[in-house]
């Protein structure tokens, strides 16, 4: 039951879920398909459109500076001009000599207004409408700016007349007129419209639309535009009119590219916008999304038809399957499954097959698991099939017994003490494994471990002795958590001897154990009873057979030679107090 509480459909028939999943696969990957190839038109659209963008811009630079450098050599000529010299032969020039000079010279220049400034920035004269005297500022500024520049010229934008709301964009130019040089008589200013005409140019060379905007920091008009007006308005550049980025206009998308006009000479912002349409740039990409839709149906019926002839293919040897699979289930692993197949189900009847063998081998490994518990006996009783005997190798016994723990457990509860003994066999016993010992066996409180075997090791010495302080760090970290619950503390002792002992399965035909034989055995079991004795004042003792094993670096304090039981000669002992 779903959260809603219907219940989802559920399909019994194998045909009819491979037929669902089939048309699943190919639904999700046409359409995958078909959103890649959708994202991929739309990135390299915008890719396409950016580039036309940066193009766009640099033809804009490059057309207002060729024009205004064209402007600026014909001004330079007006130096040698007889009817301009004539103007500074007086103190003070005459003005309709002035106009009509200037006038001429618009009309060859293809301008629509000039003006001629005393070097002071100081009006001469100029050629009167379409702009005011106040437009006079942009230029005299810019006088300011050429006396420092190194060309001795001067450039900028402006808003002419820089006041009401009838001002238009001009690229403005000033440049020096020289009587003799270096010594300059005259400004000349040049006004470059930015208008309809110009955005219009602009747009059949780059195949952009073209706006021009001018206004405050927060509000921004436009001036020219080859767009629509309302179109123009809503893409008005952001605070910050430097870059590319989407706008939505009317729910089309425009690529822009937005530029700053700088140096701007009046007031305000100016900026340019290059735009094109997203929709028109993916025109010719549209049909190729069209015909992945159409692939997209043909796909579906195709698999709908194709998806029940695998069906009936799959069934039926996947009911074989099936019911073999309670055969098996019965514990029947003789019967093996015949499939005359070479594709995947003839693999997985054959799968099933070494199945089955392997359950049987599980089962009779089981049993011999059984009889023995450490994984590294188990593969030694895999290897030889779990027949009596062993053999003859070097190996370094462990035992560790509790001290008093007879008299401490008479206090207890038989359950206590059987809880005691586990958690404190549990930490010992880890930390055997940890050194790749194996427990031999459990004797009451006491462990006997053995270190390399059955599985050889190099350094079986040292492996017991680290595993030996480790007990001990063990045992009081132990200590300290029995101290917490109010329990009395527990000590041991620790034995250990390396010797050749006979290491293999011992016991009956029933009943395996693995387990070593020797003498060595019995020395690390009397080392441990000696730990007992309060001249040695040691919780770990091992014999010279372990020291001369040892490649480590250890604390060990000789303790001379001792008497053990079992044996007539006496036995060389040395204390371990830890690793350096």
């Amino acid at each position: 039951m779903g959260s809603n509480g219907l219940r989802l459909p559920q399909f019994r028939r194998f045909g009819t879920r491979l037929l669902l999943l089939i048309v699943a696969l190919v639904a999700v990957a046409q359409c995958a398909d078909y959103v890649l190839v959708r994202t991929a038109n739309r990135r390299n659209a915008i890719g396409r459109i950016n580039e036309n963008l940066r193009q766009g811009t640099l033809l804009f630079t490059r057309r207002v500076d060729a024009r205004l450098d064209e402007l600026s050599g014909r001004a330079a000529l007006m130096s040698d001009d007889y009817s301009i010299r004539q103007l500074f032969l007086k103190d003070q020039p005459d003005p309709a000599t002035v106009r009509s000079a200037l006038d001429s010279y618009k009309v060859r220049m293809g301008v629509p207004f000039m003006a001629l400034l005393w070097p002071n920035g100081a009006r001469i004269g100029d050629t009167g409408g379409p702009l005011p005297a106040a437009a006079l500022r942009p230029f005299q500024d810019l006088v300011k700016v050429a006396e420092v520049a190194d060309d001795s010229r001067a450039k900028g934008f402006a808003r002419l007349p820089p006041e009401g709301p009838s001002g238009k964009l001009y690229s403005l130019l000033v440049v020096p007129i020289y009587a003799p040089p270096p010594e300059i008589v005259a400004w000349i200013g040049l006004a470059l419209p930015i208008d309809h005409a110009f955005a219009k140019l602009l747009k059949a060379d780059a195949q952009l639309e073209v706006t021009f905007y001018y206004g405050s920091t927060s509000d921004m008009l436009p001036v020219e535009s080859t767009l629509q007006e309302g179109i123009a308005r809503s893409s008005a550049p952001p605070t910050s009119n430097d870059g590319i980025m989407t706008v939505d206009v009317g729910g089309e998308s425009y690529v822009t590219a937005y530029r700053p006009l700088l140096p701007l000479i009046t007031p305000g912002r100016a900026a340019i916008a290059l735009q094109r349409s997203l929709e028109e740039e993916l025109i010719s990409s549209r049909q190729l999304e069209r015909f992945l839709l159409i692939l997209l149906i043909a796909s579906l019926v195709a698999a709908a038809l194709v998806a029940p002839v695998f069906a009936l293919n799959l069934s039926k040897p996947l009911r074989a399957l099936a019911r073999h699979t309670e055969v098996i289930a019965r514990g029947d692993y003789a019967i093996h499954l015949r499939l005359d197949r070479a594709d995947e189900i003839g693999q997985l009847a054959t799968a099933f097959n070494r199945m089955s063998e392997g359950l049987a081998e599980r089962d009779r490994v089981r049993d011999l698991l059984d009889k023995n518990v450490s994984p590294e006996v188990a593969a030694q009783l895999m290897r030889d099939g779990g027949a009596l005997g062993g053999e003859e190798r070097e190996v370094t016994i462990l035992f560790v017994d509790l001290r008093s723990f007879t008299r401490l457990s008479e206090s207890m509860a038989p359950r206590e003490v059987l809880t005691l003994l586990n958690r404190y066999f549990d930490r010992m016993s880890g930390i055997v494994e940890i050194y790749h010992g194996i427990v031999d066996k459990y004797i009451g409180d006491a462990i006997m471990a053995i270190f390399g075997a059955p599985v050889e090791q190099s350094g079986h010495a040292d492996n017991a002795v680290l595993a030996a302080i480790e007990m001990k760090s063990a045992l009081a970290r132990l200590n300290a958590e029995l101290a917490t619950e109010g329990r009395a503390k527990l000590s041991f002792g620790i034995g250990i001897n390396t010797s050749r002992i006979i290491a293999g399965n011992i016991g009956s035909s029933r009943r395996l154990n693995y387990s070593v034989v020797g003498d060595g055995v019995n020395v690390a079991a009397r080392l441990q009873d000696l730990t007992r004795m309060s001249q040695f004042s040691a919780d770990i003792l091992i014999s010279a057979a372990t020291l001369r094993a040892m490649r480590g670096r250890y604390r060990v304090r000789d303790l001379g030679a001792a008497p053990v039981r079992g044996r007539d000669e006496p036995v060389e002992v040395f204390s371990v107090e830890g690793a350096e």
